[in-house]
């Protein structure tokens, strides 16, 4: 009984929730997946301008890979926000802490797969870049408490 009238509110908050104007999760999210793979491949370039050169012992990253890369793991955390909106007690602070652990788990194959010192902490700064990118935006659309 209780499963049933939680399911109501939900598709009755989701119904109001879309009534009012709002857009879901999962728009917002594909709108900061481009701004994001945008802003971090500008900034990509503007590096390999500078001279970073983002080279590793099996080749150096294309700029496509930073859109790429950045644009595939954008849409995982779109996906992990759509998914802990509907069962996560806390979406938003739950989406929050598993993302800053991920951004900072994504520094591992910067400090370790051979880059130099400079683009290693250039690379760092670019995940970061993304993610401040992209986590408000997701976050500011999860309730607190569900």
């Amino acid at each position: 009984m209780s499963t049933i009238t939680t399911a109501q509110q939900t598709t009755t908050s989701t119904r109001a929730t879309r009534a009012a104007g709002r857009k879901p999760v999962w728009l917002h999210g594909l709108g900061a997946t481009v701004a994001a793979s945008a802003v971090v491949t500008l900034l990509a370039a503007g590096a390999l301008a500078a001279g970073v050169s983002f080279e590793t012992a099996s080749g150096p990253i294309p700029i496509l890979g930073f859109v790429q890369l950045t644009a595939f793991f954008s849409l995982i955390g779109v996906a992990m926000a759509a998914v802990m909106a509907r069962v996560a007690r806390s979406p938003r602070r739950t989406f929050v802490v598993t993302t800053v652990v991920l951004t900072v788990v994504s520094f591992v194959p910067d400090a370790t797969f051979g880059f130099d010192a400079v683009s290693a902490v250039t690379l760092m700064v670019l995940h970061v870049v993304a993610a401040a990118i992209v986590v408000p935006v997701l976050a500011r659309r999860l309730a607190e408490e569900r």
